[in-house]
């Protein structure tokens, strides 16, 4: 009877074979632990919902982003540890957990093509200082200068003393008589040697038109082989200048007597009177002014004219070669040559004189832009001037700061005192501010 009863208890503890075991494993899904147990019928809550989800393998592989902030440990309702929850659409806004996450990326090509910024110039002003004997002046400290714009006072944000590379271009002028172009000539191969081998250097030719004969280069063959071309033609024969003296522009000497305009002799010849060839100078100056302009910043850029400074016939004036000039931060420094070097004639030639053009407009360019000009006669002189020019270009102070932004490209005046007694200041009289640049 015992043995009967014992039996019947153990029968009732054994499962039935479709029934689910505790020591069974559990199976696994991609997202987690599946239970085991039987299926319940699905009820109206987003949870069972979402977790029946959660058993089907996505069809596509899914991007990877970063998961969203907040509770992502496994067996959450609705959410896994290795996919975060799709984003709010207008279609399924989702649920109210606060703004979503994002990763942060760059913004599209063109996004920004709407926006409008000004940009702010920073004015670079090249200053050379000389003391009473025309020597440059060094161990100038920045609290020895004082810049002032428009005669407002800024503050210098750059103060430095080492020297700066050079982009130069050299420009000879072919219209002056055949003798001094032929001194001139000997004197060139010495420009090789008034440069380092980290400048670069263009050459061009300049008389009734401009001539450039090469592009910037700091290769000594090439500027070797530049020099040449300012010597001597293609065809091997030498570049000859003006033929005889100066031409008569007109007078009371060569032209009979005349009332109201007309002759009194009606019998007398006619007197022809020669016109001076073109010069075109100011045409010279802007066309190395427009190459010069694409050089790096961080170069000093200079034009170097060799010349008796005439002009007469550009179709550029001199106002307007000026702005590029002062626009672009060039300095024009140049070496009078042939009467333009005398003393008394020398002074004379800086008048216009009419029906001439500007006897020599080299001083105006090199005062109102920070260079210099430096007369000299002698072969000798000549070759000494391609270096002290050169030296006084790389040497010089370099002051800089920011100035106010504009959209208008008017002049500014810009003065440079340095708070020392007998030194003279040479720097650029001011500048045109370049107009604001869409990227």
């Amino acid at each position: 009877m015992l043995l009967i009863v014992a039996l019947a208890g153990m029968a009732q503890q054994v499962p039935p074979p479709d029934a689910p075991s505790s020591s069974r494993q559990p199976t696994f899904t991609q997202n987690g632990p599946r239970s085991t147990a039987a299926p319940k019928q699905p009820a109206a809550s987003s949870s069972s919902s979402s977790a029946a989800q959660q058993t089907q393998l996505p069809d596509a592989p899914q991007p990877q982003l970063p998961p969203p902030p907040g509770n992502n440990t496994p067996g959450s309702a609705g959410t896994s540890s290795s996919q975060p929850p799709p984003a709010p659409t207008s279609e399924n806004p989702g649920t109210d957990v606060g703004p979503p996450s994002r990763p942060s990326a760059a913004p599209p090509p063109g996004a920004g093509d709407f926006t409008i910024s000004t940009n702010v110039n920073f004015v670079l002003v090249p200053v050379t200082v000389k003391d009473s004997g025309g020597h440059l002046v060094a161990g100038l400290v920045k609290r020895d200068f004082s810049v002032f714009e428009d005669g407002a006072p800024v503050t210098l944000q750059l103060f430095t003393s080492d020297p700066f590379p050079l982009s130069v271009a050299v420009l000879l002028d072919t219209g002056m008589s055949d003798l001094t172009l032929n001194k001139v000539q000997e004197t060139l191969p010495a420009l090789s040697g008034a440069f380092s081998q980290y400048d670069e250097i263009s050459f061009y030719t300049f008389g009734s038109s401009v001539e450039r004969l090469s592009d910037f280069s700091s290769a000594q063959k090439r500027i070797d082989e530049a020099i040449r071309r300012l010597r001597y033609r293609d065809d091997g024969s030498r570049r000859t200048g003006r033929q005889g003296g100066f031409a008569v522009a007109g007078g009371p000497l060569n032209s009979s007597p005349t009332i109201n305009g007309k002759p009194v002799d009606p019998n007398a010849p006619i007197v022809e009177i020669a016109r001076e060839e073109p010069r075109v100078l100011n045409d010279a100056i802007l066309a190395a002014a427009n190459d010069l302009s694409a050089r790096e910043r961080t170069r000093r850029r200079m034009i170097f004219v060799i010349s008796e400074g005439r002009e007469r016939g550009s179709n550029a004036s001199y106002s307007d070669v000026l702005k590029v000039l002062l626009s672009h931060e060039i300095s024009v420094y140049a070496v009078n040559v042939g009467q333009s070097a005398a003393p008394v004639y020398g002074s004379l030639q800086k008048v216009r004189v009419p029906g001439m053009g500007y006897a020599n407009l080299l001083p105006k360019y090199a005062s109102a832009t920070g260079g210099d000009v430096i007369a000299e006669l002698n072969r000798q002189a000549i070759e000494a001037a391609y270096q002290r020019a050169t030296l006084e270009a790389r040497n010089q102070y370099t002051l800089g700061y920011t100035a106010r932004a504009t959209a208008a490209s008017n002049y500014r005046q810009i003065e440079v005192v340095v708070r020392r007694p007998n030194l003279k200041v040479f720097a650029r009289d001011g500048y045109y501010p370049l107009p604001p640049q869409r990227k």
